[in-house]
């Protein structure tokens, strides 16, 4: 996994919001690599997260692609949080399926950034997501 700008040894900036991300980690949501304005998360859906139609719930769907948009906007540094953010459902998802989100910075601009969001499984698209950043002035 890639480790951006930091003192040797020490995590960066999305390792060490990731590390005291308890959402992500109680729904199984796992970094698998990020760099520079883009991340990549992963999660296996489980019986616990369909809806009463035998598909994904789409809050989890939405879940996997966010926390993918906050490694890649947290990407630079600066504490960075959601302005906005809007999901296009493509296809269900079922219990076992991995799903996998890549986020990308699409643009920068003054403390506001726009990310697209592909959430996929075994190649096929499952949602995109469109995330609005805004960098926060002073850190929480």
């Amino acid at each position: 996994m890639s480790q951006e700008a930091g003192q040797p040894g020490q995590p960066g900036p999305v390792e060490a919001m990731m590390a005291g991300d308890a959402a992500s980690r109680m729904l199984g949501i796992e970094l698998v690599d990020h760099g520079e304005g883009w991340a990549r998360t992963q999660m296996t859906v489980r019986d616990d997260m369909v809806n009463g139609h035998g598909i994904c719930h789409g809050g989890m769907i939405f879940s996997v692609a966010d926390t993918a948009f906050a490694c890649a906007c947290n990407s630079w540094g600066p504490v960075t949080v959601a302005a906005e953010c809007d999901i296009v459902f493509a296809a269900p998802a079922r219990a076992g399926d991995v799903l996998t989100a890549e986020a990308r910075l699409r643009s920068r601009f003054g403390r506001t950034g726009l990310y697209d969001i592909a959430v996929e499984s075994d190649g096929r698209l499952i949602a995109e997501f469109r995330g609005r950043s805004s960098e926060l002035k002073m850190p929480v």
